[in-house]
């Protein structure tokens, strides 16, 4: 079966950014995805597509087809009188947007009464290099497709 829209893929990948191992799945542990659910970047989805089991290929992603480009209106300061908890320089910490969701942002400083926060994605900006691996293609399930991820086994939430 070759990897399409509504697929269930799994991969073994390893991401380098500048020479650099910046994630990659365990042994024995592939990353599995829906195909076409946007549950993966896109520049990496666009590759796969029509792979099959076993393929192996070398997939470079530009930011635009990552994860953005690095905007530094992203980045902003904040009191540190609105956190409860002591902060740290360097440490990703999480806020609620005005619509309710988390946003992750990252403490790049901290200045006196105020810190600054990047709220980028961390990989923003950069070039992503893979080397990926596909250990499984197989149709979703109609509740998979309903839900728009995959399920482990006993349908469990993955």
């Amino acid at each position: 079966m070759n990897i399409a829209e509504n697929t269930v893929v799994d991969i073994d990948y390893v991401l380098t950014v500048d020479g650099e191992v910046v994630d990659e799945s365990e042994e024995g542990q592939p990353l599995s995805y829906l195909h076409g659910a946007n549950n993966i970047i896109p520049g990496l989805e666009n590759a796969l597509m029509g792979k099959t089991l076993g393929d192996s290929l070398e997939v470079t992603v530009s930011p635009e087809d990552g994860y953005g480009e690095y905007d530094p209106e992203n980045v902003q300061e904040l009191s540190k009188e609105d956190f409860e908890d002591e902060i740290e320089e360097g440490e990703t910490y999480y806020a609620e947007s005005s619509d309710g969701s988390i946003l992750p942002f990252k403490v790049t400083k901290i200045e006196g009464d105020h810190i600054v926060a990047d709220f980028n994605p961390e990989l923003a900006g950069k070039t992503l290099h893979f080397q990926v691996t596909v250990r499984g293609v197989r149709a979703a399930t109609a509740e998979e497709l309903e839900h728009g991820h995959v399920h482990g086994e006993d349908d469990e939430h993955e």
